[in-house]
């Protein structure tokens, strides 16, 4: 099976970028190997519609990125099937998370859509001004997602190792090299 953690969000408004900060994170700290399964991390920062032929190559994805809900507070985690959207959530934030949705829906209908797993968090109000900078909250809130990527790919029999300390804010600061920040 081939598995896909996909980053989504714009690193230029602080928590939009948790997604793509997240995925880079994972990618910098653990080394993930099965002899089943491959596992790709992937940033797909604000592509949407540009990550389809991607993302239909893949047979289960973790998509990585910011949510909004009725009741929900700054910094709430949540996980949920795309099939299966709670009532509660709305994914419309910002443009990037309209145009994911729209995205996802484009592959429903090609009937070509992978197994969509959403771990979100809700972000700090995104200001107009660029930071790279996470606040406490969605630094905290890293941490659960971190917790959920990690159980459900062990779940799946991927190996998880651990190749070293590093924190979501130094990533943070470097999500804008890609590649550049890997190991």
């Amino acid at each position: 099976m081939k598995i896909l953690i996909l980053g989504i969000g714009n690193i230029l408004f602080g928590d939009e970028g948790i997604g793509v900060h997240l995925a880079n994170f994972l990618k910098a700290k653990y080394q993930f190997s099965s002899d089943k399964h491959t596992v790709d991390i992937i940033d797909g920062g604000t592509l949407a519609h540009q990550l389809i032929s991607i993302i239909i190559d893949y047979n289960y994805v973790f998509i990585l990125d910011c949510v909004d809900t009725d009741d929900g507070k700054i910094g709430d985690v949540y996980f949920f099937d795309f099939e299966d959207i709670p009532d509660s959530i709305t994914w419309q934030g910002s443009a990037h998370e309209v145009e994911m949705l729209q995205t996802l829906q484009m592959i429903e209908l090609m009937e070509k859509l992978p197994t969509i797993k959403i771990v979100g968090a809700i972000p700090h109000n995104i200001s107009q001004n660029s930071t790279f900078n996470l606040t406490d909250k969605v630094v905290n809130a890293s941490l659960a997602m971190e917790n959920i990527i990690i159980k459900e790919l062990k779940n799946l029999s991927i190996s998880v190792l651990k190749l070293k300390d590093v924190k979501i804010n130094e990533i943070a600061q470097k999500s804008y090299l890609g590649e550049g920040i890997n190991r």
